[in-house]
């Protein structure tokens, strides 16, 4: 037999630790071992019954969880999962602690929310982490808006789409920072909940020579901007004449997502061809692998993250699996590489 994951829930409300409880036993292999309403209480019975996972709320009295999330990672460091409401200050604080270690984010139920979909991707995320080694969190040294790294001469119809998930916020953050101001267009779909995708891409533009900004309708794709998709949105790629530019929709989830890898890469296939280079980075599921071997039957060429530096290998792996890969690289030199290939 199987042995379950062990999932310790820390949350102030009583209602979500109600709800969480009652969702995750649906699932056969997760075990809900305890509850914990503040991070006093949820210290002891860590020590007390060691989960496997934490799912930790940031809004919290007498300790919050940024402080709580700190302090773990110090002295008793294991995978956890951040779940926030879609207030702006709660996806400033969620990205504070996916700087501060934690692996995941998932938001509340809400309106736009449902619990079915919360359910879900709660149970897929903890199911992702689990396994997940976790140390200490080295700073990385960001280089900002200065003078340029790369000499390379700027095009005005290549263009780069990447996909991420679990641990993908640090991944995009090292792919982005090493890109020159002059770098092509590029698109992205980080698996990140509605209003998170906002704070994320304003964090990134202080961060990166490039413009990054979350994704607006009708938003162009031009060299020297990143744009990322916004959470609850599929992004899709299109061109008029010579103009690239991206639209937003709703529509079904794909792959439990929204936004979704393979609709973003699907799309770059049909309208870039051989213009565009797509890279997969660290995250669960398969999304993006079908996506990739469209753009690469359609002529671009692909780079998937090694297994070595992903914290989970999920999307990349099944992408090389489908045939769909021309490289795979350890993070760090992913930027340089992807600027080689695409320039030759």
């Amino acid at each position: 037999m199987n042995k379950k994951i062990k999932v310790l829930i820390v949350d102030d409300s009583a209602i979500v630790r109600k709800v969480f409880s009652k969702e995750l036993s649906k699932e056969k292999d997760i075990e809900v071992i305890a509850t914990a309403p503040d991070p006093y209480i949820a210290r002891d019975k860590i020590v007390q019954l060691k989960p496997d996972v934490i799912t930790l709320d940031i809004e919290m009295p007498r300790m919050d969880g940024i402080t709580f999330l700190k302090r773990l990672m110090k002295y008793y460091p294991l995978p956890v999962i951040i779940v926030s409401s879609l207030s702006p200050k709660g996806s400033v604080l969620a990205l504070e602690a996916l700087d501060s270690g934690a692996l995941e984010v998932i938001s509340k139920p809400s309106a736009a929310y449902s619990v079915g979909d919360m359910s879900i991707q709660l149970a897929e995320k903890i199911r992702a982490v689990a396994s997940v080694y976790v140390g200490k969190k080295e700073n990385q040294i960001a280089p900002g808006k200065s003078a340029e790294t790369s000499s390379l001469a700027v095009t005005t119809d290549k263009i780069i789409a990447i996909g991420a998930s679990t641990g993908g916020t640090e991944a995009l953050k090292t792919v982005l920072t090493s890109m020159p101001a002059t770098s092509p267009g590029i698109v992205i779909v980080q698996h990140m909940p509605a209003k998170f995708t906002t704070s994320f891409a304003e964090r990134l533009n202080t961060l990166c020579k490039m413009t990054v900004k979350e994704a607006s309708d009708g938003d162009t794709v031009a060299n020297g901007i990143a744009l990322i998709a916004p959470g609850n949105y599929h992004m899709l790629f299109n061109r008029s004449g010579a103009k690239y530019y991206v639209t937003l929709k709703k529509g079904p989830l794909v792959h439990h997502q929204r936004p979704a890898a393979d609709v973003l890469f699907n799309s770059v296939a049909k309208y870039a061809g051989a213009n565009a280079l797509g890279v997969i980075l660290t995250g669960m599921g398969s999304d993006g692998a079908k996506g990739l071997l469209k753009m690469k039957e359609a002529g671009s060429r692909n780079i998937a993250q090694d297994e070595r530096s992903c914290v989970v290998f999920g999307m990349p792996k099944e992408a090389i699996k489908a045939g769909a890969i021309d490289k795979i690289a350890s993070l760090p030199k992913i930027a340089q590489i992807a600027l080689n290939m695409i320039y030759s």
